[in-house]
């Protein structure tokens, strides 16, 4: 899935922080935008993670956003919307614009139990969660910021050139939309057998 064009920011101001004439561009589930010029990417989540990755020297970033650590895709066997996949094309697309993967720094979110079920080890959010730390913990790259779990979803704002984030947590209209797109994605992946054995929340 191909992240939206960039888009100037209009309508409402932009926290206080952020440049408000910057670029913004939304990541979807499966997608991710790595940048050598200043962006905002603008993400909500739910069980998903999305990681920011950045090179704070030479001030390139970028985020992911990926639904499940792994699964199996003949049609698309690298596809970003697994966590596996979508860690290692970040880093890399990071490191052909010129970011040193020594500098890295990481600040991590979502993983949120969005429907409100008993929270539950094998579930999505907690193998997400599992997964992204323990990911950043082989490759050898700090995790300077990290809110995950708990129940509500999460609307992410991340400066690519300075690494400064802004988060909100969504109300229960917004947490309903998110919960549900999330759960038509999973049961499409579930009818193409493209998850493996995943439990639903």
């Amino acid at each position: 899935m191909k992240p939206a064009s960039p888009k100037p920011v209009n309508g409402s101001r932009l926290p206080a922080g952020f440049a408000q004439d910057l670029v913004r561009q939304t990541i979807n589930i499966g997608g991710l935008r790595a940048s050598r010029d200043p962006l905002l990417l603008d993400t909500v989540l739910g069980s998903c993670i999305a990681a920011c990755l950045y090179d704070p020297v030479f001030g390139i970033g970028g985020m992911n956003h990926f639904m499940l650590p792994e699964g199996a895709d003949p049609g698309n066997p690298t596809s970003a919307r697994y966590g596996v996949n979508a860690m290692e094309l970040l880093i890399s697309e990071l490191m052909k614009l010129g970011a040193d993967r020594r500098r890295f720094q990481a600040k991590v979110f979502g993983g949120g139990h969005v429907l409100k079920i008993r929270e539950s080890l094998d579930g999505v959010p907690q193998r997400n969660i599992d997964f992204v730390r323990q990911f950043l913990e082989t490759e050898q790259i700090p995790v300077v910021k990290e809110d995950v779990g708990g129940y509500q979803p999460r609307r992410v704002l991340f400066h690519t050139h300075t690494g400064k984030v802004y988060l909100k947590y969504l109300g229960n209209n917004e947490a309903a939309r998110t919960a549900e797109e999330e759960m038509v994605y999973l049961i499409s992946l579930k009818k193409q057998k493209l998850d493996g054995d995943v439990t639903l929340f």
